[in-house]
Order: C-alpha cells, then structure tokens, then sequence
C-alpha cells in the first residue's frame, strides 16, 4: 500500500488583523511550510483574523471570554478547544491575552509566539510604538523581530527560536518602520516554522504524528 505523508499540524491564534496568519496560510499553501493550518482561534468575534481563515477554508473558531469568567478558567476552556485540533504546535500571532499555565500545560515546547522586538527588549504591547517613541527620544536606531518558545507565563520571553534586527531610518515615520517590522515578521515567522516543521519526524499513512498536546496529568514530571 503506497504511504502518505502526514504533514505537522498547526493551530494559529490571534486577536486581530492577521497578517502574519495570512503569512503563514499562504506559505503553507505554497508548501513552503511543510505543515497544514487545522484552525485559526480567535478571541475576538470580529477579528480580521477570523475572515482570513474563512476565505483559506481553515476553520475559524471564537473564543470569548464569559462574563465573569477568570483568565485561569478561560484558558482551561481554550486549551480543550485548542487540543481538539490535535496541533503539533500551537503559534501565537497577535495573541493579546497572557496565558496561564491552564493553557500553557497542555502543549509543552509546542506554544510559539512572534513578538515586534529583540529578546530581552520591550516586553508586552505596542512594542513597535515605543521603539519608534524611544528612537524620537534619541534612545533608539533599531528594534526588530523574535520568535521564541513559551514555557511559562512570562511576558515575551522563553528560549529563542530567531531573531532578526530592524533599522530605524532617520526619515521614518511610525507607518513606514512598522511597515518594514511586519515585512520582517512575516519572513521570520515563515523561515522559523519551516524549519520547526521539516525537523518534525514524518508520519505514514494512518501512525500517530510526532507530537500531539497532551493534557496536563499526561505530561511526565
């Protein structure tokens, strides 16, 4: 019986426009990801993000917070959503909610996440806003680019995957160096899921893949 190739799953999460989950949909498309987009997750209902999927014919699937509703429990819920694609990694692209490790625990070395900044640098939001406001100050000339693992409930920090550094020119306005940060993003996060993917061990026919989430009391002490 002729054997197929089971390509690595991956579940994609942002709250937002989605660019760089438009990025890694059509790389996958092209194959220049070796992986396949089982959903995209969102935890706002009109998120771009969301069309995007749609017109990929990727699932699109909202999560909302309830009301009343705690980050502890909502992350559970998220998780049991997100485990139900069985993702060999799951990536975060714009994902704005911290998560806990009711998520975190789920997926241990799988949860990537791509932040507008070097390691170690301006943690959290409006990364690429503050490094324009901190160049405007005379503090800065350059920013860039990070995609690292995310272990714990740190904010923006985890081992490295890459990183890629971005000039700040002496005419830039905010709009033409965020610009070059998102041309930069979608090039990192591609080349980086790429490789985290071919390094994947192949899977034939109907076997079990390499990785696959596993619930918190599966996960070996």
């Amino acid at each position: 019986m002729e054997s197929r190739v089971v390509l690595p799953r991956l579940v994609l999460m942002a709250s937002g426009n989605g660019s760089n989950t438009q990025a890694v949909l059509d790389a996958c498309a092209a194959e220049r990801i070796p992986a396949q987009v089982v959903a995209v997750v969102s935890d706002q209902a009109e998120a771009r993000v969301l069309a995007r999927a749609d017109a990929a014919g990727v699932p699109a699937v909202h999560v909302g917070r309830r009301a009343g509703e705690s980050r502890a429990d909502y992350d559970a819920r998220l998780a049991d959503v997100v485990s139900g694609f069985a993702p060999d990694y799951v990536v975060l692209l714009g994902w704005m909610r911290i998560l806990t490790m009711n998520f975190l625990g789920w997926f241990p070395g799988m949860v990537v996440n791509l932040h507008p900044a070097l390691p170690g640098e301006l943690p959290g939001t409006h990364a690429i806003e503050r490094a324009f406001d901190e160049f405007r100050a005379g503090r800065r000339t350059s920013s860039g680019v990070m995609v690292h693992l995310v272990p714990d409930e740190g904010v923006d920090v985890g081992p490295v995957l890459a990183a890629a550094a971005v000039e700040i020119e002496p005419d830039d306005t905010l709009d033409s160096f965020a610009a070059r940060v998102h041309t930069t993003e979608h090039r990192l996060v591609v080349t980086t899921l790429a490789g985290l993917c071919r390094d994947l061990r192949p899977a034939e026919d109907s076997a079990v893949p390499a990785r696959r989430s596993a619930r918190p009391e599966e996960i070996p002490a």
